[in-house]
């Protein structure tokens, strides 16, 4: 069974033919493109799990790629490759919603290594876990609910089981309004200005009986945004895949 659609955009074509090969090795489905208005094309087309985008490309570079990109499939995750190091390429990438970004040269091991790490946040894979134990509360995600302290159940509305499972999928890691917008709801937050994380967090609170003046499950970190603390490991029930935090 592949581990995920990739389609690698990068005008090198030895880089191309090696990054394309190394990720079919690890166990990808990958597709490539020459350069970026063909890149362009496939990503609109194709329903992918994640895009290696290079920056300096002709007909379009990467920049301009994922400004168009992003119009259609604002929570598509995209790494950038460059062989440039300048700040404002980082910033101007990660400004434009890239998921992380690559200097070259770098070694396989850390490309997969960063793939698999934006794969995990990508909210379109299921969650690693079956239920797991946060501060005496048993989450179930199977069945959308939480058993609290006292024996009681509550169920979770839709969004608030998305947003759970984004959440504990980067356990320990403070996650931004930003990225749950993002990521969770699909809109693009640039110039978006909204209560929705918050107000939605807030009623997600109330339904694990997590007192907001002193959070015991979802926690908020000052200037950074929303982190779920670590599951009680030895009593969390993984799958298959088993528990890999970011």
């Amino acid at each position: 069974m592949s581990l995920g659609i990739i389609l690698v955009v990068e005008d090198d074509d030895a880089i191309r033919r090696g990054l394309t090969d190394a990720l079919s090795y690890s166990g990808y489905t990958v597709y490539d493109a020459p350069d970026g208005a063909v890149g362009l094309d496939l990503a609109l087309s194709m329903d992918t799990d994640l895009i290696l985008l290079d920056i300096m490309m002709p007909k379009m570079d990467g920049l301009e790629v994922l400004r168009e990109l992003r119009k259609s499939k604002p929570a598509q995750p995209v790494i950038f490759l460059t062989a440039r190091g300048e700040e404002h390429d980082r910033i101007g990438g990660l400004k434009l919603g890239a998921d992380d970004y690559i200097v070259k040269p770098f070694s396989i091991d850390e490309l997969l290594a960063r793939v698999e790490a934006v794969l995990r946040r990508s909210p379109g894979r299921p969650t690693t876990l079956d239920a797991l134990v946060v501060a005496g509360r048993t989450i179930d995600f199977e069945r959308r609910e939480v058993v609290l302290a006292s024996g009681s159940r509550r169920t979770f509305t839709e969004r608030e089981h998305e947003v759970l499972v984004f959440l504990s999928a980067n356990a320990g890691r403070a996650v931004s309004r930003d990225e749950l917008l993002q990521k969770v709801w699909g809109l693009d937050p640039r110039g978006t200005h909204t209560r929705t994380v918050d107000m939605t967090i807030a009623r997600l609170r109330e339904t694990l009986d997590d007192n907001p003046s002193n959070p015991e499950v979802i926690r908020t970190v000052r200037g950074k945004g929303y982190m779920l603390v670590e599951p009680e490991s030895d009593e969390s029930k993984s799958v298959s895949d088993g528990k890999d935090s970011s």
